[in-house]
């Protein structure tokens, strides 16, 4: 059966029940650390909404505020093919999509708009790395042993589920049976039954009454779910006696999947490699070589913008759950000792954005602080300035490309949510229909990823700045003999002076002490079969002198947005719909001129040859500008034409009707308020060019240029 997107959009598996009013707040798809075992690297975009993806209500906010029912809204998105399932003819693979022509133009405008707001604005330097990735890169960043979902088997069905979503899915069941019992209303979700048939849904909960501590427990166990990892998911099922939803069976405890694509380089296939889960191992391994064409400047940024690749143990919910994605990726390395201050931050410093701290999550609570960067910084809620900064700066992104405000927060990553090495992270989540999505992750990386591919490779990725003043100090520094030690150690003997370079100066002390005491030392070298080795002092010196450094070295440490552009996509699709009064059923998508797929809709009045050549000469022109322009000469009603492209988002129109043969006037129309404006066609693709630039807005055009109210009809096609 083919798939429709509607279906593939349709709620997950297990939890097409509406969110008890009291837990909208925690449903939302975030990055977390159960992508990773306890020991977590990081990963990005990993959704895991509570409930896997089930949305805080069955309805779209739109813009202009009220709630429509989805279908109708995916039905559009269906209908104008801005996205659709990969392959469907043979009946589609979940978690791929292709991006039809206007899903594919947003696509590429929001990545322009990208580029131009951070990697040409901030002076960027932008990598594009292959996706395929060797075994070893990935087996030292961690993702090889850490990048994972924690999940449960049912040993008798084989059924496999996500242990977060199950624990969620379960205890919101049970409050929504308690809210039924305390005579609260509980909303019904409607579905066909289609998706009816093809969900394993959590067996609805008798209307029982919990006790009002049980309901407190199970509220703060919901606030707290990203803050678990696998061994405290599975005492929370054995806790709560939690069993398969469909058969009542006792479950394994839960254990980690990795997500990576794994295949092979070569026709032998000997040498192992991954499709990438991220951008950012790319511009950590050219890290060097970008450091010297910024002829040795810090701090400076690289960003690489591509795919990836996650293998999704159940993706759903169209764009937001997918096993091929885009990213862009910005890694801002900078000095540790310099405060991580950053020149600009005085740009945002006066945001007011609304922040959900990891304190008001530990808490059991959802509220919002609206306070300014700024504050945030000097309050200490920020770690530092630089990931203040790059905060306000995706904000500042995500409201130019027409994310609704209201609709966007920043939410803090809890202990256990957050890799050991991390400072500090915050997620920029938008809200949809699905719930609270996690479209941007904006972490501080510390100097964790150069520091262990330094350590693999045994390459100096680091920095070297010549001080300005000399820095004298006192340790203790190891002379070996090389005459004695090469033939003493054989083959032996680099992984002993290995060893010997790693002491610390405590340790190199105490071995001075040993050496002048016995005429020999004993270090630990893991590499030799006994684990240990006698070193005699006719070998070594071990003296205690003063050291003089003109050089300082260090590894930077890395500020770290990463942004998925499909979760955005999808976000913005929502957040700029609504529709006029009395055409509910025609949908308007209300892009920003500079992001909507197409700029300019040219129409003549008919079907009447004599349009042709103004038409014509209009279309060369705005093609010159570079403005994307559809033409439709269709025979329908000239609203109809203008209607059908208001559900592409299309925002401006020009009309060319019997006046322009007289004078050579058009037309402009705007989308949103369907007024329009006339003047000759010159002036109006000048205006066009400034609209869709976001050079001005349509209520300057519009005090620039005549009011238009009524078009010319020949008598012959009156």
């Amino acid at each position: 059966m083919r798939a429709s997107l509607f279906n593939l959009l349709a709620f997950p598996s297990l939890i097409c029940r509406p969110v008890p009013a009291r837990f909208v707040a925690h449903t939302r798809t975030r990055c977390t650390k159960r992508a990773f075992t306890s020991n977590t690297v990081y990963q990005k975009y990993q959704l895991t909404a509570a409930s896997d993806l089930k949305m805080a209500s069955a309805t779209v906010r739109t813009k202009t505020g009220k709630d429509v029912d989805r279908q109708i809204h995916d039905s559009l998105l269906k209908r104008r093919l801005f996205y659709t399932p990969a392959f469907e003819i043979y009946g589609g693979t979940a978690g791929l999509f292709d991006y039809g022509p206007p899903g594919c133009a947003l696509q590429a405008n929001i990545v322009e708009t990208w580029r131009k707001h951070f990697v040409l604005e901030e002076d960027m330097l932008e990598v594009d790395c292959p996706a395929v990735t060797p075994y070893e890169v990935l087996k030292t960043s961690g993702h090889v042993d850490k990048f994972a979902d924690w999940m449960c088997k049912d040993p008798k069905t084989g059924e496999i589920f996500r242990a977060d979503h199950l624990v969620e899915e379960v205890l919101e069941s049970r409050l929504k049976g308690d809210k039924e019992a305390r005579g609260q209303k509980v909303e019904a979700v409607e579905e066909d039954a289609q998706k009816a048939k093809r969900k394993k849904k959590v067996k609805d909960q008798k209307a029982i009454k919990l006790d009002d501590t049980v309901v407190k427990e199970y509220e703060e166990t919901l606030a707290q779910i990203d803050n678990y990892d696998g061994p405290e998911l599975g005492a929370l099922i054995s806790k709560y006696e939690i069993k398969n939803p469909g058969t009542g069976g006792d479950l394994l405890p839960p254990v980690a999947f990795n997500l990576m694509f794994e295949t092979s380089i070569g026709p032998t296939g000997d040498k192992k490699a991954y499709l990438r889960p991220e951008t950012a191992q790319g511009q950590f391994m050219n890290f060097a070589k970008l450091l010297e064409f910024n002829n040795q400047a810090m701090p400076f940024a690289s960003a690489s913008i591509g795919k990836s690749f996650r293998n999704e143990i159940s993706p759903k919910a169209g764009l937001l759950r997918v096993r091929e994605f885009l990213m862009a990726e910005i890694e801002h390395f900078v000095d540790p000792e310099g405060g991580k201050t950053h020149p600009r931050f005085k740009e945002v410093a006066n945001l007011e954005l609304q922040w959900l701290d990891k304190g008001t999550q530990l808490s059991g609570k959802s509220e919002l602080k609206k306070v300014t960067v700024g504050e945030a910084v000097s309050s200490g809620m920020v770690d530092n300035e630089t990931l203040g900064y790059f905060i306000g700066r995706i904000y500042l992104f995500l409201m130019k490309i027409g994310i609704d405000p209201a609709r966007t927060r920043f939410r803090q990553h809890m202990a256990n949510e957050m890799a050991h090495y991390a400072q500090d992270c915050w997620d920029a989540e938008l809200h949809s229909s699905y719930g609270w999505i996690e479209c941007v992750g904006c972490a501080d990386r510390s100097a964790y990823d150069l520091t262990v591919h330094a350590k693999k490779t045994q390459q100096p990725l680091c920095v070297r700045e010549t001080r300005a003043e000399p820095l004298r100090t006192q340790e203790w520094q190891v002379d070996l003999d090389k005459k004695k030690f090469g033939p003493r150690f054989k083959k032996d003997g680099k992984s002993v002076e290995a060893a010997i370079e790693s002491l610390t100066q405590d340790m190199r002390e105490k071995l001075s002490l040993d050496l002048q005491k016995n005429g020999k030392i004993e270090i630990s070298v893991t590499e030799v079969a006994a684990g240990k080795v006698e070193i005699e002092q006719d070998l070594i010196k071990i003296e205690k002198r003063e050291k003089v450094e003109h050089t300082r070295e260090y590894t930077p440490n890395v500020i770290e947005p990463s942004f998925g552009i499909g979760r955005i996509l999808y976000c913005l699709l929502e957040h700029v719909y609504w529709s006029r009064e009395g055409a509910e059923e025609r949908g308007v998508l209300s892009f920003p001129p500079p992001i909507a797929p197409t700029k300019v809709l040219l129409v003549p009045l008919s079907r009447n040859d004599a349009f042709n050549p103004a038409v014509s000469q209009i279309l060369s022109k705005l093609r010159k500008l570079g403005i994307s322009t559809r033409v439709d000469n269709s025979s329908v009603s000239i609203g109809k034409r203008y209607s059908r492209n208001d559900e592409l988002g299309t925002p401006l129109g020009v009309t060319v009707d019997f006046q322009t043969l007289e004078d050579s006037t058009v037309t402009l129309r705007d989308r949103d308020s369907t007024k329009q404006v006339r003047s000759d066609i010159d002036t109006i693709c000048k205006s066009i060019k400034e609209l869709s630039d976001g050079e001005k807005t349509w209520a300057e055009i519009s005090k620039e240029l005549p009011e238009f109210s009524e078009q010319q009809v020949a008598a012959s096609e009156a």
